[in-house]
């Protein structure tokens, strides 16, 4: 058995008013010489939506539903939150919990996948927190295992690609799901040379590193799943791809494709009429979520004439709140890797990161930790 003193809920973060919204953005950007005038056209999303983002109150339900789960399990460790890039800080956060008696944190972080931005950088963020706060030797810090393979994460997108094939179909009647309809999975796009970096260059994910890997053997888990509506025994043949999205950096520097919107513009010319929009990247339905999807993608399909359905992010989900405690209790009880549940056969993944896994090619390593040491 492990012991933990709290459950660390690390999150991205996100602005909770106008005046907060450039101030969040340069956060988020800083060091990466973005002009202004990009964080202003950036920030128009939120602005859209009052400056505020949905990702803290998300979070905040997050939390109370682990609370739950925990307390019913009869597992007796609070649940604490903290962000990267907005308020509560995590920098806040750990120096609270540290005087409140609780040093040893268990953490997890709200990105399921192999990435510097979603694994990485929070470890460094962790390493940051508590060398700001002169906690290095006092407060440690380990984290539970990427889980983009967890039954907990993958089960509600299962629920909900049926559902939105099931909802295609009484859109369109008689449309062929085999060969009419598309399912787009969409993630968030990063630079090539960051995501051939993700994971452990022994595994030889090749292009696109484990990012890439990870979010393709999970589609085809879901696709696998999927059987014919008046045959159980028959499975669907839809097609499917996995696409981009939320894309930032400068023109000349090459990012994970294809963007979503350059994929539904070419559906129309292969007898696409309906696509099933899967945010399989993400967590929660955030500002890339209902901005980048429930907006842009909306219209391009529109544009198009194609009809499109958005399946929900797991949210708090029963199934994704229960598997991010499976995963705690995997920690609490040391249990083996032989007996942790995985979709995929990439997973289970590493709890102690590999050396050199997800570097940043631009930034080069900064300390971390929750994790080996590059």
């Amino acid at each position: 058995m492990t012991a933990y003193d709290a459950i660390l809920l690390a999150g991205f973060g996100g602005p909770e008013g106008q005046d907060d919204v450039i101030p969040f953005l340069r956060n988020v950007t800083g060091g990466r010489g973005i002009p202004e005038e990009r964080l202003e056209e950036v920030a128009t999303h939120y602005r859209h939506f009052g400056g505020i983002s949905p990702i803290n109150s998300q979070n905040r339900v997050l939390k109370a539903a682990l609370q739950v789960e925990l307390t019913r399990r009869g597992i007796d460790l609070p649940v604490i939150w903290g962000n990267r890039n907005w308020a509560p800080y995590l920098k806040d956060t750990i120096s609270e919990a540290h005087e409140a008696g609780q040093n040893r944190l268990l953490a997890i972080a709200t990105s399921a996948y192999s990435s510097y931005s979603g694994c990485r950088q929070y470890r460094e963020d962790f390493a940051a927190a508590l060398t700001d706060k002169g906690l290095n030797e006092v407060v440690h810090i380990d984290k539970i295992r990427q889980f983009f393979d967890h039954p907990g994460f993958v089960t509600p997108f299962i629920t909900g690609v049926a559902q939105g094939l099931k909802d295609v179909a009484l859109a369109i009647p008689g449309i062929d799901v085999d060969t009419e309809v598309e399912i787009l999975f969409s993630t968030h796009s990063i630079p090539m040379t960051d995501a051939n970096k993700s994971g452990p260059a022994e595994r030889g994910f090749g292009e696109g590193g484990a990012y890439a890997a990870q979010h393709n053997a999970v589609a085809q888990v879901i696709m696998d799943s999927l059987v014919e509506p008046n045959d159980a025994t028959a499975k669907l043949k839809t097609q499917w791809q996995l696409v981009y999205q939320s894309r930032s950096g400068p023109p000349s520097m090459p990012w994970l494709e294809p963007d979503i919107n350059d994929a539904i513009a070419l559906l129309p010319a292969r007898g696409i009429r309906a696509v099933i929009i899967v945010p399989l990247g993400f967590v929660s339905d955030h500002m890339e979520v209902m901005w980048d999807l429930d907006n842009e993608a909306m219209e391009t399909s529109e544009k198009f004439g194609i009809t499109a359905v958005r399946v929900p992010t797991p949210g708090v989900s029963p199934d994704f709140v229960s598997g991010l405690v499976d995963l705690i209790e995997e920690r609490l009880n040391d249990t083996p890797a032989a007996d942790r549940p995985a979709e995929t056969d990439l997973g289970p993944w590493y709890d102690v990161c590999r050396p050199g896994c997800c570097e940043n090619v631009r930034l080069g390593f900064k300390p971390a930790v929750a994790g080996m040491a590059p």
